[in-house]
């Protein structure tokens, strides 16, 4: 955490400025996806757009997966408990995890970004106004309460980064894979990294 100091007009204006690590710095990125555990209004349509969202992820999955393997799914989600856990008891949700495609290395890049918002009366009123008026029924706005954007962040992580044995992880695929040309239909990423969240986490 960094503090500016500025002269405006005569007065003295003070900005904090919070400063993260670039996670994709180095990296051969095909495809990147912000994803905050919601299916509704997640979608972009813009093919030229270089950020994602969680439904462009469900579909990519779907059309072309690419798997993890069983140790670092493992890691993966635990990464991802200690974090949200974290996160929740300090009253703060609307978090992102940014996922990277490094071409490359055949590797997924993870870390949680965003996450200084915290649960207060402005976004209460949020909650209560698209979930009455907007968002259809079995829906859920993207703003929720700490604990239920917890669950639902947790839920789509686990389910929608696909698993496969360790013993299969260093496979290489054999024809063309829209991510990283290495595959007919799916890509193995052998490796992963947690989230660059490290508070009262054991990753």
């Amino acid at each position: 955490m960094y503090q500016v100091r500025q002269n405006r007009a005569g007065k003295e204006v003070k900005v904090n400025l919070m400063v993260m690590e670039n996670l994709l710095f180095g990296r051969n990125v095909v495809r990147t996806y912000d994803l905050k555990g919601a299916l509704f209004s997640r979608y972009i349509t813009d093919a030229d757009e270089k950020v994602l969202l969680d439904e462009n992820f469900v579909e990519d999955m779907r059309r072309s997966p690419m798997y993890i393997g069983g140790r670092n799914k493992h890691i993966f989600q635990r990464a991802i408990w200690n974090d949200t856990s974290f996160l929740t008891s300090i009253n703060v949700m609307d978090y992102s995890l940014l996922v990277g495609v490094d071409k490359q290395r055949g590797e997924f890049v993870f870390g949680i970004i965003d996450y200084l918002r915290q649960y207060t009366w402005d976004k209460q009123l949020e909650t209560w106004v698209k979930t009455s008026l907007v968002v259809p029924k079995n829906s859920l706005p993207t703003v929720i309460s700490p604990k239920e954007y917890k669950k639902r962040f947790r839920k789509f992580m686990g389910r929608y980064f696909l698993t496969v044995p360790d013993t299969w992880s260093s496979e290489q695929c054999t024809g063309h894979c829209k991510f990283c040309n290495k595959g007919i239909g799916s890509s193995s990423v052998d490796s992963c990294q947690s989230s660059q969240i490290t508070a009262n986490s054991n990753t």
